[in-house]
């Protein structure tokens, strides 16, 4: 071979690799372990530039651990569930299994030419009954532990599709598939009770300390631990049974600005008025047609009804407030009732000015007039301020301090108790949909919920469904539905809905430690395997995957699947950016968008020469048509371009442009690189250098700074000092021996990045085996010691120039050097020298 193929080099190197089953995971007590995971993809036919990014980053860790010592798991799989599939079921025909294996195909057969060191044998999809069979055993477990449970609850339901909507899915109070306005309906729903783990979830955070600080701040925040107040108001003119009304506040400091009271529209209080009033009725049912998400009733417009019922200040028997139903407060939060401060909240401000009540302000800016309330008020958060209408002695104090005493003065009094709540709800599971895996449980009239056998696992997917008609197939299929009790016999129905796809990969990383067992999990291998020591991923799943793992772990512990030093199952964590690439453009007659692939544009035009317009740095969007297939980069360039590129432009965690230009710019320097390597191979084993002792301290620094860069995930600084280290080879006059030794070292250093062409350099120049099995290189302490020092000059105490000098010279020899140095000449502008100091090893001082 004459040049640099990829077409010719790669194929043959993964053949080889899976001839030898290089990366096949290998339980070895005499080895230490490594297990690096990338969040696996969702099978949607494509893989495209992120994921490459992604797999690489994965990739470039394994394969370094494997030589520097490491027994390594680094598996692949599928989160292959959810509605996807089934949408495209419903669009194109046929089953969204074939549907979901048929692009698991495709995308395997799209990621195998990227050379990944992959341990293929371990491969699984969550849709496999294998895998989703030992995910019902393991609810059936966690049901016995008392981790499960079913309640009612308050869903999206889209009355056209008949199925429950994530928040996400509901689009201006409309289902985003079927355009009908969606219902807040109540719903038995099974749950898992991940909120008795709230503070254990919050607290551990600090031990993770190689997760990126930004993502434990989100989850910290998403379970939100709140020191507060519980108190009940007396009511006057409610049902009975509706004597007091439980508010749960953070803000106990402000109750002296109480104007209302509100309850959620699925308060128990608000069911109740609704059966007997036709006007709370309608507006109930009105509430009940927006989003239940926190942020969908934040945005809301703020509504309320006067219930007619008042309710007694606790701290004045005088003081009486109107109790309202409010389309923007939860039943999942508190208590599902809210005294509202309108003086110092801006959502209870614009609700009390809405409906013409009080706003008595509790403090004042410092330094304001007592009466001087104007809008904007004074937000609850603000720490400078003066407070008018506090209560036992609290009104000297501010912000936590009188958060506190507001407490103190409620337990002293009786009136109410200091409460530490969670914004954590616990996790529900029910979806009403068929591609999912099916809940355990039978409903048998006799003996209630019952858990199916395990013997009896899986509870297989019917194949033979329909999706002509709205729903879930499986509650109108009678021979999957229609069962026996596992307990008594009788005649009973399975449970119809399916686990929440989040389920799925919230297990799989300790399922690859044994992915075929018969057990969830096996514990030799668990305890071998475990913990995740590399997990990396987008930050768009830093919230909800991370946290539903985390508390799976936990689960898993207490149902004996998992040893108990994973239940934090990542060691350490890396949120990798996105690839991003221009957007190319024109438009039409009425001047609408008309985007382009960037493979029909050359130099800004169209091929009829039509110029486009230019969106710099977006990610990349099918709808924007600003993608770049990964098949097209490797027929054109070879994989190991592809990877180069998306490690080489920038830090990891940021965001990395692709152009057309950078990836031909790391095709050639491949190119230079083989054929450096094809020269030196061709060379006369007699020939000399004058410059082998440089070269050797040359291997050396790019050995240390190569490794360092990788150990630390600055990818691209690894390859800026192989791009560099090419430069030193390419010039150095070094023998041959030499010369084939720092390119062997060359092609290691590349393996993790480059592995198809490393293999290949690592050939040519005689290396034993395969450079994937090789031992990582270290560098010889002594090649990194630098005989010369830097000395900083000091002008009259200022920094004004350094020399490189060797480290034993002489110190009139160092004087004469420094103030010889331009730029000390230029600075002394012929002004006598009163003294100069020099201070072996680390300053010069000069006094002018």
């Amino acid at each position: 071979m004459s040049r640099y193929s990829p077409a010719e080099i790669e194929p043959k190197w993964q053949k080889a690799w899976d001839q030898a089953e290089t990366f096949k995971a290998k339980r070895d007590p005499q080895k230490p372990k490594y297990y690096v995971l990338e969040m696996f993809p969702y099978p949607s036919g494509r893989i495209h530039m992120g994921h490459v990014r992604n797999y690489t980053m994965g990739d470039v860790v394994a394969r370094t651990k494997a030589a520097q010592g490491f027994s390594v798991l680094h598996p692949m799989g599928w989160d292959a569930f959810g509605m996807p599939a089934e949408n495209a079921a419903m669009e194109r025909g046929g089953h969204p299994k074939d549907w979901t294996y048929g692009n698991i195909a495709d995308m395997r057969g799209q990621m195998k030419p990227l050379g990944l060191s992959i341990d293929w044998s371990r491969e699984f999809a969550t849709c496999d009954p294998e895998y989703y069979g030992q995910q019902q055993a393991m609810f059936i477990d966690m049901m016995e532990k008392g981790l499960v449970y079913r309640k009612n609850a308050v869903v999206n339901w889209d009355p056209v599709d008949m199925t429950v909507l994530a928040n996400e899915q509901v689009i201006d109070g409309r289902g985003w598939r079927s355009n009908a306005l969606v219902e807040r309906r109540e719903l038995t729903q099974w749950f898992f009770k991940i909120s008795d783990y709230s503070a254990e979830l919050l607290s551990a955070l600090d031990g993770l300390k190689d997760w990126p600080e930004k993502v434990r701040l989100m989850q910290a925040n998403w379970i939100g631990q709140s020191r507060g107040l519980q108190f009940a108001f007396a009511t006057k003119g409610a049902p009975a049974g509706f004597e007091k009304i439980e508010v749960y506040t953070t803000r106990p400091d402000t109750l002296m600005g109480a104007s209302f009271a509100a309850i959620s529209p699925d308060h128990p209080l608000a069911k109740t008025l609704e059966t007997t009033d036709a006007k709370i009725a309608e507006f109930v049912a009105e509430c009940r047609r927006v989003g239940t998400s926190a942020e969908a009733l934040e945005t809301a417009e703020k509504k309320g009804m006067d219930t007619g019922i008042r309710v007694v200040h606790p701290l004045d028997p005088a003081w009486e407030l109107p109790v309202y139903i409010a389309n923007f407060i939860l039943m999942d939060y508190g208590t599902g009732a809210i005294f509202g401060c309108p003086a110092h909240d801006a959502r209870d401000f614009e609700f009390a000015t809405k409906y013409g009540l009080a706003i008595p302000p509790v403090f004042v800016a410092e330094g304001a007039e007592e009466d001087a309330l104007t809008e904007p008020f004074v937000p609850m958060k603000s720490e400078k301020v003066r407070y008018i209408r506090g209560f036992a002695g609290e009104a000297v104090q501010t912000g936590e301090a009188a958060i506190a005493a507001a407490i103190t003065h409620a337990e002293a009094n009786g009136y109410g108790k200091g409460m530490t709540n969670y914004r954590l709800r616990d996790w529900g599971i029910s979806r009403q949909r068929y591609w999912g895996c099916p809940i355990p449980v039978v409903h048998c009239p006799e003996c209630g919920i019952v858990p199916e056998k395990k013997e009896n696992l899986p509870v297989r997917l019917p194949d033979d469904v329909s999706f002509d008609q709205p729903g879930n197939p499986l509650d109108r299929h009678p021979t999957w539905r229609d069962t026996r009790c596992p307990a008594c016999g009788i005649h009973a129905k399975r449970e119809t809905d399916t686990m929440d796809t989040f389920v799925d990969s919230s297990w799989y990383y300790a399922r690859f430690t044994s992915p075929h067992a018969g057990t969830p999990t096996v514990m030799e291998d668990a305890d071998y395997w475990m913990n995740v020591d590399q997990y990396i991923g987008g930050i768009e799943h830093a919230i909800l995957h991370l946290l539903y793992s985390r508390f799976f772990a936990r689960a898993m512990f207490k149902t004996g699947h998992l040893p108990g030093k994973a239940i934090e199952p990542f060691n350490a964590l890396f949120t990798q950016g996105m690839v991003t690439h221009e957007i190319y453009m024109t438009r039409d007659a009425n001047g609408r968008p008309v985007y382009h692939l960037p493979e029909d544009v050359t130099e800004g035009k169209l091929a009829d020469g039509t110029a486009v317009e230019v969106v710099p740095s977006a990610k990349m969007s099918k709808s924007k048509k600003n993608v770049v297939d990964p098949m097209n980069i490797i027929a054109a360039f070879g994989a190991d371009t592809a990877r180069w590129f998306v490690l080489s432009d920038s830090p990891p965690e940021r965001d990395v442009e692709w152009t057309a230009s950078g990836a031909e710019a790391s095709a050639k320097h491949l190119g230079r690189v083989w054929t450096l390597a094809h020269r030196v191979s061709e060379m006369p084993e007699t020939h000399k250098g004058a410059a082998d002792d440089d070269l050797r301290r040359a291997t050396a620094r790019a050995v240390a700074d190569v490794t360092a860069g990788i150990e630390g995930f600055a990818f691209n600084k690894s390859i800026a000092k192989l791009y560099e280290f090419t430069g030193v080879l390419s010039r150095a006059d070094a023998s041959r021996d030499v010369l084939a030794e720092s390119l062997r070292t060359l092609a290691q250093l590349m393996s993790p990045m480059t592995p198809h062409l490393a293999e290949e350099v690592w050939a040519m120049l005689g290396g034993v085996g395969l450079v994937a099995n090789a031992p990582w290189p270290k560098p010889d302490p002594a090649l990194l010691v630098d005989d010369n020092v830097t000395l900083p000059i000091q002008i009259n105490g200022k920094r004004r120039a350094e020399i490189s000098v060797p480290k034993d010279m002489p110190a009139d020899q160092i004087e004469k050097i420094a103030l010889a140095q331009e730029d000390v000449v230029k600075f002394l502008a012929g002004q006598p020298v009163k003294k100069l100091i020099v201070v072996p090893g680390r300053i010069i001082n000069v006094v002018v």
